[in-house]
C-alpha cells in the first residue's frame, strides 16, 4: 500500500482536488428541490472522463481533456460560476499535459479576476497552491524521477558490460589454457616419435648383437667381447642422443609456469572472482629459479585475496624489463590497515630476499603485492 501511494501520489492528489472543487460546485448549485439532475450527470461525466484519461495512452488523453473542457463549460452554464475553481483546475491539467513552461502556470492568476463566488484572496491562495503543486512535480519530482531512470539504465548497461567483460576474460583464459595444453601435448607426441625413430633401430640392433655374443661367448670369446664392446658404444651413443633430445624437446619452464597461472585464474573465475593475467616483455629472459619464486608468491597472494579480501577482481601483471622483472598481484577487496607477517607473508619475503629482489605491499585501494626481481641472480 505504501509503495502504491509513493508511485501514484500525484494522480491521487489531483483526483482529490478535482473532487473537492466538484463538491464545491454542487454546494453552490443547490436549489429548493435539491441539486438539478443535469448537474449531477454532468459532474459524474466530468469525473469519469478525467479518471479514464489517466488510464489511456498519452495520444488519447487530449481527447479526454477536450471533452472535460466542454463538460466544464456546460457545468458553468447550468450550475453557475460555482464551478469556476473546477475549470481553473482543468487549465492546470491542460498546461501540464502539453508540458508548458513555468511562466504559463502563472497565467492562471487571471482566474482571480473572474466572476466567482469566492473572494479574490481565497482564489489567489487556491491558484498559488495549484502552481506550487504542479511546478514542484513537473520540474522537481519529475526531474528527479528522470535522473533515477537514467541512473538505472546506466547501471544496467554497466552490469551488462561487466558480464560481457567477464565472459570475454573467461573465454580468453580457456583459449590460452587450451593453446598451452595443446602445445605441450604436441611436444610430448613429437618427443615420443623422435625417441622411436632415433633409438628404436639402435636398441634393436644392440639386442641382436648381444644375442650373437651370448652364442659366441664360449666358442670365440675374443669376437664375443668385440661385439659386446660394440653394443656398449652404441648404447652410450644412444644415451647421449636421449640427453640431446630431452634438452631440445623439454617444454619450456615459461610455458609450464604460464599454464599454471592460467589455471589459477580459471579456478578463481569458477569461484566467482574475476581473475586476469597480463604479461609484457621477453618472458624467456626469466630464469627457472625466478619462475619458481613468481609462482609460489603469486599462488600465496591469490590465496590470501580469496580468503580475506572479499574481492570481486584479481589482476596478475608480469613485466619483463632490461635487467629486472616486476610481478604484481592486486585485488579490489577491503584491504587492511596493517600487514602482519604470518607464515605466508614471511615466506614471500624470504624467497624474494634470497633472489636479491624487493617486495612491498599496498593496502589503500584493495590489496597489492609488488615484487621486483633481478633477471641475473646476485646469489
Amino acid at each position: 500500500m505504501g509503495r502504491f501511494l509513493k508511485e501514484n501520489y500525484y494522480i491521487l492528489v489531483r483526483m482529490i482536488l478535482m473532487l473537492i472543487y466538484g463538491m464545491y460546485g454542487l454546494s453552490g448549485s443547490v436549489e429548493s428541490a435539491g441539486v438539478p439532475l443535469r448537474i449531477l450527470l454532468l459532474l459524474a461525466l466530468y469525473i469519469s472522463v478525467m479518471t479514464i484519461k489517466e488510464l489511456l495512452e498519452v495520444k488519447q488523453r487530449s481527447i479526454c481533456l477536450a471533452a472535460a473542457l466542454v463538460i466544464n463549460i456546460l457545468l458553468i452554464y447550468f450550475g453557475g460560476n460555482c464551478f469556476m475553481p473546477l475549470i481553473c483546475f482543468l487549465g492546470f491539467e491542460i498546461i501540464s499535459f502539453f508540458k508548458g513552461r513555468v511562466p504559463l502556470y502563472f497565467i492562471m492568476y487571471l482566474a482571480v479576476f473572474t466572476d466567482s463566488p469566492l473572494d479574490n484572496i481565497t482564489e489567489f491562495m487556491i491558484v498559488t497552491m495549484l502552481i506550487v503543486f504542479y511546478v514542484q512535480h513537473e520540474y522537481v519530482v519529475a526531474g528527479y524521477e528522470k535522473r533515477m531512470y537514467e541512473d538505472t539504465v546506466l547501471q544496467q548497461g554497466l552490469k551488462r558490460d561487466y558480464e560481457t567483460r567477464e565472459y570475454e576474460v573467461q573465454a580468453e583464459l580457456k583459449k590460452n589454457m587450451l593453446k598451452a595444453e595443446n602445445q605441450i601435448l604436441s611436444e610430448r607426441a613429437e618427443l615420443s616419435q623422435t625417441l622411436h625413430d632415433k633409438l628404436g633401430h639402435n636398441i634393436n640392433g644392440s639386442i641382436y648383437q648381444l644375442e650373437g655374443a651370448k652364442v659366441l661367448l664360449k666358442k670365440d670369446p675374443v669376437k664375443a667381447g668385440g661385439m659386446i664392446q660394440s653394443v656398449i658404444d652404441q648404447l652410450r651413443g644412444g644415451m647421449n642422443e636421449i640427453r640431446a633430445i630431452l634438452r631440445k624437446q623439454r617444454p619450456e619452464n615459461k610455458k609450464m609456469a604460464l599454464l599454471q597461472l592460467y589455471e589459477l585464474c580459471a579456478d578463481c573465475n569458477k569461484k566467482g572472482v574475476e581473475a586476469e593475467l597480463n604479461t609484457e616483455g621477453n618472458l624467456s629472459a626469466i630464469s627457472d629459479m625466478l619462475w619458481e619464486i613468481i609462482l609460489d608468491n603469486t599462488f600465496e597472494a591469490v590465496t590470501n585475496s580469496m580468503k580475506y579480501s572479499r574481492c570481486r577482481r584479481i589482476e596478475i601483471n608480469i613485466l619483463v624489463m632490461n635487467e629486472m622483472v616486476r610481478c604484481s598481484v592486486s585485488d579490489d577487496g577491503v584491504g587492511c590497515e596493517n600487514v602482519k607477517d604470518g607464515m605466508g607473508i614471511s615466506g614471500m619475503r624470504q624467497r624474494i630476499r634470497n633472489a636479491g629482489g624487493s617486495i612491498n605491499f599496498e593496502t589503500e585501494a584493495g590489496f597489492s603485492v609488488n615484487m621486483l626481481l633481478p633477471l641475473k641472480s646476485t646469489t
